[in-house]
């Protein structure tokens, strides 16, 4: 999946944009109870591989129903 796909389903699972990193990269973040998690996001990347997806998706303390919620709509 490309980047812009990538964080459109970030977003549908509650994660929220932060800033944008010196590189590359932007910073979103996702809160869950009352705890932040942040990780970096490559931009502009017009395919991902699926093993950094889940990497990023773990970083964002999203579960394995959340993500297969989010990956079969």
């Amino acid at each position: 999946m490309s980047s812009k796909e990538f964080i459109k389903l970030l977003e549908k699972g509650g994660a929220v944009f932060v800033r944008q990193g010196a590189t590359d990269h932007a910073i979103y973040s996702r809160t869950i109870e009352g705890k932040r998690y942040s990780a970096p996001v490559q931009m502009g990347k017009k395919t991902l591989d699926p093993a950094y997806c889940k990497m990023v998706f773990r970083q964002l303390k999203f579960t394995d129903e959340e993500i297969e919620r989010l990956l079969s709509n």
